[in-house]
């Protein structure tokens, strides 16, 4: 996949139709039917339309309309501004988020998906590499678990700035914001504790690894969203917070890599032939 700089968040649709009083065929308020979305993936982006747009890869997603209650297909995405766009297909009336030729704009529209996520861009803020901070217990934890220091420190930064009693939003606790729940799967007991912290989160950054086969982008994702949502999305989920975090983690990673002299050494340029 490319940059996900360049995913855009699915959308909700039906929630934006139902908010402008437009009920086509998947979309009707008073009576409570199933019916198909698809979310499509195209050049690195994904849509919602009611049809397999062509050249995508679609997924379909059946929903129940509810009524009164705005469907929310995939959720847990914040607040989300979108166009939906109206045309016809197969000489049938069809929506998409996607702009497509020969379809015209129906509405803009913003809506907002439950907030039961644990996703959230951290704490820390991009900044000069620390290695002051905890250096001993990041060398130790890095060391024992096999991880990258670079990323371990990166994660640390982006997510508490190395403060060791802080508590997320979320409920995410210390150094390494483990949430209550993940903590104990890793044998933390206190996880405002700093070597606990440290020591719980380099081992979660090699279970993840160890899943993803090394891959960092999806090891990050996990991290913030956790490995369902990376699952759910085969890839990095589109939350905002979960795209803003990587951006974070990713330019601080280059900051500790240059900082504990691991990047890699730039080739002697090739001498002209006598």
């Amino acid at each position: 996949m490319r940059s996900h700089n360049h995913l855009l968040p699915p959308l909700l649709i039906v929630t934006a139709l139902c908010s402008v009083g437009f009920s086509p065929a998947f979309a009707q308020e008073r009576v409570a039917q199933q019916r198909t979305v698809y979310r499509c993936i195209k050049d690195n982006t994904v849509s919602l339309a009611t049809f397999r747009e062509k050249g995508a890869k679609c997924e379909p997603k059946t929903i129940t309309d509810t009524a009164g209650k705005p469907t929310n297909i995939f959720g847990n995405l914040g607040v989300i501004n979108g166009n939906l766009y109206e045309g016809m297909v197969d000489g049938k009336p069809a929506l998409t988020t996607r702009k497509t030729k020969g379809f015209t704009l129906l509405t803009r529209f913003t809506v907002e998906t439950p907030k039961d996520s644990t996703a959230h861009v951290g704490m820390g803020q991009v900044g000069k590499a620390r290695t002051d901070a905890f250096n001993t217990q990041f060398k130790a934890a890095a060391k024992k678990h096999k991880v990258d220091e670079a990323l371990l420190r990166a994660v640390a930064h982006a997510e508490s700035g190395f403060v060791a009693g802080i508590v997320s939003p979320k409920g995410a606790l210390g150094v390494m914001q483990l949430m209550p729940g993940t903590a104990r799967e890793l044998g933390v007991t206190n996880a405002l504790d700093p070597s606990q912290s440290i020591d719980g989160g380099a081992r979660y950054l090699s279970q993840l690894s160890k899943r993803y086969r090394g891959d960092v982008t999806r090891v990050i994702a996990a991290y913030n969203a956790g490995p369902g949502a990376v699952a759910k999305f085969n890839g990095v989920p589109p939350y905002r917070e979960t795209l803003a975090y990587l951006d974070k983690v990713n330019a601080l990673l280059l900051n500790y890599r240059a900082a504990l002299g691991l990047l890699p050494k730039p080739k002697p340029p090739l001498k002209a032939a006598q």
